[in-house]
């Protein structure tokens, strides 16, 4: 073809037809220019289209599928998707405009150029749009993540995280799990939800131990201040108080007791030092969720569809706020926080049951779907309710142990009555069921009836176990009850 004569198409195009190859060639690069004549650029564009395609889906591979999700947690990683979000952007809207340009709008007439224009504007819009929401999620992600986790460097106490080892030879991660009173009406944090969670490392299995707020006189390590300040217990001279809750603002507010320790991290350490002494077992890390924060998060979500076996009413000392009626409801945010919290006409146990159901009920809800569709308004609350000293270089990890604990097996141990006095202790029936219930996490499953149990002297049963027919093991949805039957989430909260 000489140079600067146009290719002629096998029959002139309607805007209609203009408008269509266009569009295709939105979604196959090249279309377009192969339309119009243009083979050589068409074929080009087909090909690099074709190898972007191959080098995701060997990328996808190579990087073990879901096995290696928590790789795009890193920091680098989720910066590079931001710039090739912004790249792709830039190359659709190019691609769509010059495939345009290529079919020959002038051959229209004055109002089909107006008409394919104005269409094929709106379509260099839209072909911008799914990479400017991935670019703002994935920067949104950052931000919070960077937000939540401090980095090691920051932290001249942490532990370096080696990529290659990032849990240091351990066999067992420890995680406490906090919930922190933080009312507008109370100074401090008041820890009124504690469990610790001793994951295997090499399995996901884990074993959750739920610590009631009104434990008394716990012990602090030997030679530790705290250890020195209440040899025999946390505030043993008050025979009604020294209650669990109480020890981080304790620590918070006699920073005497902790030198060389910052403000903020004295709590959760003596918090962190008093249970693990407890349970004889060394925590690693801890994370705080505010709950009051936590109810703006199930509006995040769209509120919780719950059962409500019978009214809560709460607010005061009467419930004179309002009351939850029975049966199955949808709670929003607020009334999800009360309903786990309320203690109008109930017990502490009580309420610890209720606050599983809420978090097994947000388990299940927070779908991928619906975490991905609200991301932003969720990564807004997280910035503002959760605090935590896990290392910003361990999220990737926590990531992909996280997905090994969804499928694993879980026993789940309380230490509430009668099987343990709150108000004096046992504290070594509590060692021997603890390390009792740990050994359980990583016995073979024996029948295909997902089980707990209240903690005695039988210790933990497994909350989820798998059947001979499917070698996946049962999510881990098993809650412990008072009177030692065992009982599924799903059974006891009505999901």
């Amino acid at each position: 073809m000489p140079p600067g004569k146009r290719p002629q198409f096998a029959r002139p195009l309607t805007v209609g037809a203009l408008i269509g190859w266009t569009a295709l060639s939105a979604v196959l690069p090249g279309a377009a220019h192969l339309r119009s004549g243009h083979r050589r650029t068409g074929y080009i564009l087909l090909t690099i289209f074709g190898a972007l395609l191959l080098s995701a889906l060997v990328g996808w591979f190579v990087l073990g599928g879901t096995e290696n999700a928590g790789f795009v947690a890193r920091d680098g990683i989720l910066t590079t998707a931001v710039v090739l979000a912004v790249v792709g952007a830039i190359a659709w809207f190019l691609l769509v405009l010059f495939s345009y340009i290529s079919l020959g709008p002038d051959r229209l007439s004055g109002r089909g150029q107006i008409v394919s224009g104005v269409a094929v504007g709106v379509l260099c819009v839209s072909v911008m749009a799914p990479f400017a929401l991935t670019a703002s999620t994935v920067m949104t992600g950052k931000q919070t993540a960077n937000a939540i986790f401090e980095s090691a460097a920051s932290n001249p106490t942490a532990v370096p995280v080696k990529h290659e080892d990032p849990w240091g030879g351990r066999k067992r991660v420890n995680f406490l799990l906090v919930g922190g009173d933080g009312a507008g009406n109370r100074e401090g944090v008041r820890t009124d939800s504690m469990t610790m969670a001793s994951v295997h490392v090499a399995t996901g299995n884990t074993a959750m131990f739920s610590l009631p707020r009104n434990l008394q006189h716990v012990r602090f390590p030997p030679g530790t201040a705290l250890g020195k300040r209440f040899p025999d217990g946390f505030m043993r001279e008050l025979p009604n108080g020294g209650l669990l809750n109480e020890v981080w603002q304790y620590a918070e507010d006699h920073p005497e007791l902790m030198p060389g320790v910052k403000n903020g991290q004295r709590g959760p350490r003596a918090l962190m030092d008093a249970i693990g002494y407890t349970l004889n077992l060394k925590i690693d890390y801890y994370a705080l969720v505010n709950m009051f924060g936590f109810a703006h998060l199930v509006d995040a979500i769209g509120g919780l569809r719950i059962r409500v076996e019978r009214d809560v009413p709460w607010g005061g000392l009467y419930g004179t706020a309002g009351t939850i009626k029975a049966g199955y409801r949808k709670l929003s945010g607020e009334e999800a926080l009360w309903y786990g919290r309320s203690r109008v006409g109930s017990d502490d146990f009580s309420r610890m049951a209720r606050q599983r159901c809420v978090i097994g009920a947000f388990a299940q809800q927070a779908t991928p779907s619906v975490v991905l569709t609200n991301f932003a308004k969720i990564a807004n609350v997280a910035k503002k309710m959760a605090k935590t000293d896990i290392p910003r270089e361990l999220l990737e990890h926590i990531i992909d142990l996280g997905l090994k604990v969804k499928d694993a097996k879980i026993v789940s141990l309380q230490f509430v009555p009668p099987q343990f006095y709150t108000g004096s202790p046992d504290w070594q029936k509590i060692r021997t069921a603890t390390a009792r219930a740990l050994r359980r996490s990583l016995q073979p499953a024996r029948r295909p009836l997902a089980a707990t149990a209240s903690p005695g002297a039988s210790g933990a049963t497994p909350a989820a176990t798998p059947t001979a027919s499917r070698p996946t093991a049962a999510k881990p949805s098993q809650t412990p009850t008072q009177n030692g039957e065992a009982e599924s989430l799903d059974e006891l909260c009505g999901f």
